[in-house]
């Protein structure tokens, strides 16, 4: 039995589409907040278990008889370390077999906001004796689809990472990953650092916006206050313009253009590419 852990979000769905391709229905767990979101999936044959991340006694149930678990990591600042410690009690609870956890790239040595609680995370389940494997999933392309709109419309990028790159990925990509070690064996113990096959810069990001918009696209590199009150008068809350700065302050150190290709060989085929993933944005 394999149980997917938040497999009503974006990347849980695309996880449950591709082990649907490779396992029998019904030995997928599909654990959700709310069933009634995903009962399409219970009408294809698919275990759907409510489990709460905030609701520790719906875990252990959803979890049992899992031979390997997913554990999708929780979107929630402030709050998501204790919910991964949940999901881990649980698991042991359970007697689950494996846990499989999307943590983040570098997230031992990293200087991203997020990065202390995957790291805690981690921990959290070494400390708990489960055989593991972690994901540290790099940013996804898909981060950058409102950009990239706004771009075509205004024919401007604006960002404060210099000439950092990203080695980005898309979701579809980090979701295969997944299949591939929940499906095939010889994944325990292992931390695979999964990034795109090629990084880009924001400036290289507003040319080919600009080459698929038809038009003259450029990037403004802001000063991170310029940029901070930038977003702000874009309407996003201070808080959320904080971190966006302060990713853009980490892509320039460096933190997100790794590109060591494990991604792709966990996958079996090239990751898919920044042009392709624009493409099908601005084309909608």
């Amino acid at each position: 039995m394999i149980v997917v852990t938040g497999a009503s979000g974006q990347l849980g769905r695309l996880v449950i589409e591709g082990l649907l391709e490779r396992v029998p229905a019904e030995r997928i767990v599909a654990a959700v907040r709310s069933p009634e979101k995903v009962a399409e999936l219970a009408d294809r044959g698919v275990q759907v278990r409510r489990a709460d991340y905030d609701e520790p006694d719906t875990l252990p149930a959803a979890l049992a008889g899992a031979e390997r678990l997913l554990l999708i990591s929780g979107d929630t600042p402030g709050q998501r370390l204790a919910q991964h410690r949940a999901v881990i009690d649980a698991a042991v609870t359970a007697g689950v077999g494996a846990i499989v956890y999307t943590s983040v790239l570098h997230a031992d040595t990293s200087p991203l906001i997020v990065a202390p609680d995957h790291k805690a995370t981690e921990d959290s389940i070494v400390a708990a004796g489960l055989p593991y494997t972690f994901l540290r999933n790099g940013w996804y392309t898909e981060n950058y689809e409102q950009a990239a709109r706004t771009a075509a419309e205004t024919g401007v990028v604006i960002g404060s990472a210099g000439d950092g790159r990203v080695a980005s990925a898309t979701r579809a990509d980090y979701a295969a990953a997944a299949v591939a070690v929940l499906t095939t064996d010889g994944h325990a113990g292992r931390i695979y650092e999964l990034s795109g096959d090629k990084a880009w810069s924001y400036t290289e990001l507003a040319a080919e916006i600009g080459r698929i918009a038809a038009r003259e696209v450029g990037y403004r590199n802001l000063t991170p206050d310029e940029h901070r009150a930038a977003l702000i008068d874009a309407g996003l809350p201070e808080a959320a313009a904080d971190v966006y700065v302060s990713f853009d302050r980490d892509i320039a150190a460096g933190a997100l253009g790794d590109t060591p290709g494990q991604l792709s060989s966990l996958i079996g085929r090239p990751t898919t590419p920044l042009a392709e993933t624009l493409a099908a944005v601005l084309r909608t």
